[in-house]
């Protein structure tokens, strides 16, 4: 094990001295209509045409081009305060809402997974992942133009780079997007850990995160939410030449306002993946393996659930209209995914339980993700009401059928949740159904084209079974890479024991 690990540093050093060795360049561009991203450098202006000079006047100098954009202190702090509410929905959100669906043995370990998993991914984010995700190179990755986030403070002139926003014109400090964007990759990738909780080794968990984040999220981050900004858009060729330079995903217009397909579709094929590659805990299916503390398993959906509107609301990356939507979308839908699911399991197995409405607000909020800021309201209690009848049956006939011990239902809320999002968001975005329909930069308001439901939704399939597809496959290189090198399981007796003790030597609780 002890070499192992030294592997793993020294890839990491050899990691750190490649970008440390790779060019570095001042701006970069990067955002995108349909979800959560922003350009990186400060949106071009075009200068002011000269004054017109009197007859008999000396010729006048030209025209000082107008200053750069200032980022309003409302709307930084906005997008702080929702920084700080997604960082609330992974520690202690996530943590909980998983520590207290596993057993008490396993209580630390889950905590610790998640907990590590957090930093792990703000590390990586900050020294490459922003740079692969939000730079211009190829429409399925990044460069490396903010490698170790270089470039976004000039100590020469004293300056700090902006970030775009879905407004012309109107800007954030790109640090302030930088940290928000990474409480995203951060999450996700510790969404993963519930599928194989309670029997997957501590430090193949961490070098499983290093392989997915950079092969998996990172490339689905770039292709779906990567473009130029709207600034560079004044007609229709800009609009052709710059959506050229935008993800794949992007290109063909798929809308996901705050992760669908990048987050929990994303997170949940890996998570499916790792179950069936690591296999079933053992005892699975003969011995009892209910939840520990329904108690903590409460909190943590709780919190999730005020943390979600940072998550939501903070993608419009503006405290305006749509940061409002996105807000009233994130109550509805969940409050109405809460109702359809203990309802439905009231219906079918004569009780209500407090695990079903934990797990119908998450199924909720997980539907609701892709279509905050694109639908409207009503729209939003549909996706909530049908979340919950869906997810419900994601992890009772649909975990039957896959046959996966999927440990903490990952795959049953977030991949369903994410799927059934995702493709109803192409419904109700209709502005016939109430949705925003599809914005023209180019114009500078709302599309006059005729928005065809059929095709949007054609869209978002594509968007999701290219995430699905993306994912899987690195899932399953990744997991057999670690498998080889540390192996992903722990022993039997080990298992049986916990792997509180047995992997940090903890109790969650004592006698």
């Amino acid at each position: 094990m002890r070499k192992n690990i030294t592997k793993l540093l020294a890839g990491f050093a050899c990691l750190c001295a490649f970008g440390i060795a790779a060019p570095s360049f001042a701006d970069a561009p990067a955002k995108t209509e349909a979800a959560t991203t922003t350009a990186v450098a400060a949106p071009a202006v075009t200068p002011l045409a000269d004054a017109a000079a009197p007859a008999a006047a000396a010729p006048a100098p030209a025209a000082a081009a107008p200053a750069a954009p200032v980022a309003n202190k409302g709307d930084t702090s906005f997008m702080m305060i929702s920084t700080l509410l997604v960082i609330l929905m992974t520690i202690p959100g996530l943590a909980l809402f998983y520590g207290g669906l596993v057993r008490s043995k396993n209580m630390l370990s889950v905590l610790m997974q998640v907990f590590m998993v957090f930093a792990l991914v703000i590390v990586l984010w900050c020294i490459y992942g922003y740079s692969i995700a939000f730079t211009e190179k190829t429409a399925f990755f990044g460069g490396f133009d903010r490698l170790f986030l270089n470039g976004i403070w000039d100590p020469a002139k004293g300056t700090f780079a902006a970030a775009a926003t879905f407004s012309k014109g109107v800007v954030i400090p790109e640090f302030v997007f930088v940290a928000f964007q990474g409480t995203f990759a951060a999450i996700t990738c510790a969404l993963i850990v519930g599928a194989f909780a309670e029997r997957a080794k501590f430090a193949a968990v961490l070098a499983f995160v290093v392989l997915w984040f950079t092969f998996a999220y990172l490339p689905a981050a770039h292709m779906v939410w990567f473009w130029t900004g709207p600034d560079l858009i004044t007609n229709a060729a800009t609009s052709a030449s710059e959506a050229l330079k935008a993800g794949w995903i992007w290109q063909k217009g798929a809308l996901d306002f705050a992760g669908g397909t990048v987050v929990h579709i994303n997170a949940a094929v890996a998570g499916l993946v790792g179950a069936i590659m690591i296999g079933k805990r053992v005892g699975y299916g003969r011995e009892s393996m209910a939840p520990h503390s329904l108690t903590m398993t409460m909190i943590g959906a709780s919190l999730l659930w005020v943390g979600w509107f940072g998550f939501n609301a903070g993608s419009s990356l503006e405290a305006g209209d749509v940061a409002a939507l996105a807000f009233v979308n994130t109550l509805l839908a969940t409050a109405a995914a809460t109702l359809s699911w203990v309802f439905g399991e009231w219906i079918s197995k004569g009780k209500p339980s407090m695990l079903g409405g934990a797990s119908g607000a998450v199924a909720g909020l997980v539907a609701i993700t892709p279509a905050a800021g694109f639908v409207g309201p009503m729209g939003g209690l549909v996706i909530g009401l049908l979340a919950g009848i869906v997810c419900l049956w994601g992890v009772n006939g649909l975990k039957r059928l896959i046959g996966a011990d999927d440990s903490l239902d990952v795959f049953g809320v977030h991949g369903v949740g994410g799927i059934l999002g995702a493709l109803l968001t192409g419904v109700f975005a209709a502005p016939q159904l109430g949705g925003q329909g599809i914005f023209d930069y180019v114009t500078n308001k709302m599309s006059a084209d005729p928005y065809s439901i059929g095709h949007q939704v054609w869209v978002q399939a594509q968007a999701v079974g290219t995430t699905i597809l993306w994912s899987a496959i690195v899932s399953v290189v990744a997991y057999k890479l670690v498998d080889i090198v540390i192996g992903l399981r722990v022993p039997e007796e080990e298992e049986r024991e916990g792997l509180d003790i047995t992997s940090h030597g903890e109790q969650a609780y004592h006698g």
